[in-house]
């Protein structure tokens, strides 16, 4: 059997990659690890580090096709990130003008969480560590 230590990194696909960039790196807080354009794909493609262990790597590609979320489709629901203070992260993100939904508790774990989105409406979800 396979033994899967970890999750190495999240690929988004952006619409903007100038404001998307801006928004994981500036408004989010997470540092670049390396940016390249590729020429060939006309693709830009910036890895972000989450912690010592995890990235998010950022594509934009020439007119990707919208995602579908509403009614919620098949394939990645979210993508969470685990904080200190979800009270005090929400209030961090509104500052920065992004809307954030009220506090919710985990029903089976009674951690707060909540929910807000990137610039192309994907779905990010901050969790009580």
């Amino acid at each position: 059997m396979i033994k899967l230590k970890a999750v190495h990194h999240v690929a988004i696909i952006c619409s903007d990659y100038q404001r998307s960039k801006n928004f994981y790196s500036q408004i989010l807080g997470l540092p670049i690890i390396a940016e390249t354009y590729r020429e060939h794909r006309d693709s830009y493609k910036l890895d972000l580090a989450v912690n010592q262990h995890c990235q998010i790597e950022l594509f934009s590609f020439p007119n990707p096709p919208k995602r579908p979320s509403k009614p919620e489709a098949q394939g990645l629901r979210h993508l969470a990130f685990v904080v200190e203070s979800v009270a005090d992260s929400k209030v961090e993100l509104e500052k920065k003008g992004i809307p954030v939904e009220e506090i919710r508790t985990d029903e089976l774990t009674g951690k707060q969480f909540t929910f807000f989105q990137d610039p192309d409406g994907l779905p990010l979800e901050l969790y009580q560590a």
